[in-house]
């Protein structure tokens, strides 16, 4: 028998033995369905250690998380630290990685009109793609009204959580330019650190070679310590992300599934939507390879989903891009752009979560109403970053901006989790294909080898 028959038979056994496993709760074996479930992790652990991938094992360590929430919760929100960990590592990473690739890909080719038309290339990409995905979202709740007869009692005077500031288009834009890089850097501010880095990267260009080769030779060098580190961190990932689905089902229980079922149902649908309807056919009309972009983007996915924090997937995501054949200066520029005028998924989020909390409120929006919720989110939008749950307060300004009564969003809260996992999956996933597609359009797609670290990684 071959190693790959041998590794089909354990996935397809452990498959076989989860499924029997979820059956048998239903015919009041329960201990019996926790043991047979047991049996199918360790199947799957043997189907994972003959194969060289980190991703089968963040698949296992899902299943395990999700196990070990079900049958010891009291031990599984302990684990949170774990996740913590990893995410904290991660956050240390995102920064400098970008500063030096970014200034790299800027100054090392000098090309000026290169960086200008990738930014107006990928400016255009980011609000066409945003502007389906918000409509996808408007379009999934008004055919399922999954809002319709949730009866909420709307109280005057209600407390809970304030809405934040509605912003402005004024105050977008002047967030985006940093008042201090090092505080951009502490606090996390993808963009500002990206803006910084590119008018560093331009005055770097500028400057004569003697003066210019010192500091470029210094973010080369940082940028392949970053994705070193990378590579190390990544280690930790299967353990980061089985902690973090044992917290949130030990924390919320089996119900989480269930509770709110049918938006979560009505989101995950709208979002198979937007990959069928829009990422399918933006992959074929740009000539991207479907499945080498699947596999590419798997790793940092599944990260994002269990995390339910797309930055947590971007630096294996930069990494993967690279590997896939988008150059390191498209991908330094595009990806981190995108998590500020690109998340898919928060825009799918937002006009189907506002048009729950009209139809939970028994209100009537008119067709011009919508189109100009449409139009508002799509500035609001902007402002998410790869944060978990920073959507949520995005969707809390655009309720007080549109009137909207907050006692529907607080339902929400009990079944955010879910669906974050699903948003920043796709914000992730977005940023991917929006970086391919900018390299294929300034034709430069596997024009580049990745770097020997780079490919060292991906292949671990």
């Amino acid at each position: 028998m071959t190693t790959m028959m041998r590794e089909r038979m354990l996935l397809g056994l452990a498959l076989v033995m989860l499924a029997a496993g979820a059956v048998l709760p239903m015919m009041h074996q329960v201990a019996a369905g926790s043991v047979v479930r047991w049996i199918a992790v360790v199947l799957l652990c043997g189907f994972a250690m003959g194969r060289r991938s980190l991703t089968p094992w963040i698949f296992v360590a899902m299943v395990a998380g999700a196990e070990i929430g079900f049958d010891a919760p009291g031990f599984a929100v302990q684990l949170r630290v774990l996740s913590d960990i990893f995410l904290r590592l991660i956050k240390t990473i995102v920064a400098p990685l970008i500063l030096a690739t970014l200034i790299t890909g800027i100054a090392g080719h000098g090309d000026m009109k290169s960086v200008g038309r990738m930014a107006w290339k990928s400016l255009v990409y980011f609000e066409v793609i945003t502007t389906l995905a918000l409509v996808i979202g408007l379009v999934a709740i008004r055919v399922t009204q999954a809002g319709v007869g949730l009866s909420v009692p709307i109280a005057a005077g209600a407390t809970g959580l304030a809405a934040p500031p509605v912003q402005h288009w004024q105050d977008f834009i002047l967030h985006t330019f940093p008042e201090n890089i090092v505080k951009a850097i502490y606090e996390g501010q993808i963009l500002q650190v990206s803006v910084f880095a590119v008018f560093f990267g331009i005055a770097l260009a500028l400057l004569p070679e003697s003066k210019r080769a010192p500091v470029l030779r210094l973010t080369e060098s940082l940028s392949e310590v970053m994705f070193g580190f990378t590579n190390l961190v990544m280690y930790f990932a299967p353990v980061a992300v089985g902690a973090a689905l044992a917290y949130t089902v030990g924390q919320m229980g089996a119900g989480v599934l269930v509770n709110l079922g049918k938006l979560v149902l009505t989101y995950y649908g709208a979002l198979i939507a937007l990959a069928v309807l829009v990422m399918l056919p933006v992959m074929l009309l740009f000539r991207i390879p479907v499945l080498g972009f699947v596999r590419a983007v798997a790793e940092p996915a599944s990260i994002a989903f269990a995390t339910s924090a797309s930055e947590a997937g971007l630096p294996r995501a930069m990494e993967a891009m690279e590997a896939f054949g988008v150059p390191r200066k498209v991908v330094a520029f595009v990806i981190p752009a995108g998590y500020s005028f690109n998340m898919d998924g928060a825009a799918v989020y937002l006009t189907l979560a506002s048009m729950f909390v009209v139809q939970a409120a028994g209100m009537h929006l008119s067709l011009g109403a919508q189109i100009g919720m449409v139009l508002m989110l799509m500035l609001a939008s902007k402002g998410v970053s790869g944060v978990p749950r920073a959507t949520l307060m995005v969707l809390m300004a655009a309720a007080a901006s549109l009137q909207l009564p907050p006692e529907p969003i607080f339902v929400i809260l009990g079944i955010d989790a879910v669906m974050d996992m699903g948003r920043s999956t796709a914000n992730l996933v977005g940023n991917c294909l929006a970086s391919a597609v900018v390299a294929r359009w300034e034709g430069t797609f596997g024009m580049e080898l990745p770097s020997a670290v780079v490919v060292e990684g991906m292949a671990e």
